[in-house]
């Protein structure tokens, strides 16, 4: 099967085309804080695999904002970029009920395609300024 531009076979680009608009992403750090002892009473595998369930989930190291941990970026679909929405940060995710009010959003298209519940602004946090390129 010959392969694609981006590595895929030609099958495997037919099928993603055939599956639709690709969903927004989540982002979940699980480094130094994030995702480990230091947040107590947190089954991060359960949160990581539960968002997994709706969208594409990617496990990050660290995304420099501690203080906020466990923290999770929700970036938009094309459809949401196309509508301007940015990427929504949220910190101090750190019960069950919070994970489902995410899912449950990003079921529903995420930003820019779905509104964010009011609940998740309770969540929401201010990413770090980008670092200067070396």
């Amino acid at each position: 099967m010959p392969a694609t531009p981006t590595g895929r076979t030609t099958d495997d680009a037919r099928t993603a085309a055939a599956a639709g608009p690709v969903p927004c992403r989540v982002v979940v750090c699980r480094d130094c804080c994030c995702g480990s002892p230091k947040v107590s009473g947190v089954d991060h595998a359960a949160q990581t695999a539960r968002l997994r369930a709706q969208v594409p989930v990617r496990v990050s190291a660290c995304l420099d904002v501690c203080e906020h941990a466990n923290v999770i970026v929700v970036q938009p679909s094309a459809e949401g970029r196309a509508a301007g929405a940015r990427p929504v940060w949220l910190g101090l995710v750190n019960d069950p009920d919070a994970t489902e009010d995410i899912a449950a959003w990003v079921r529903a298209g995420g930003p820019g395609v779905a509104p964010r519940p009011d609940i998740l602004d309770l969540y929401a946090i201010t990413p770090p300024p980008r670092r200067p390129a070396s």
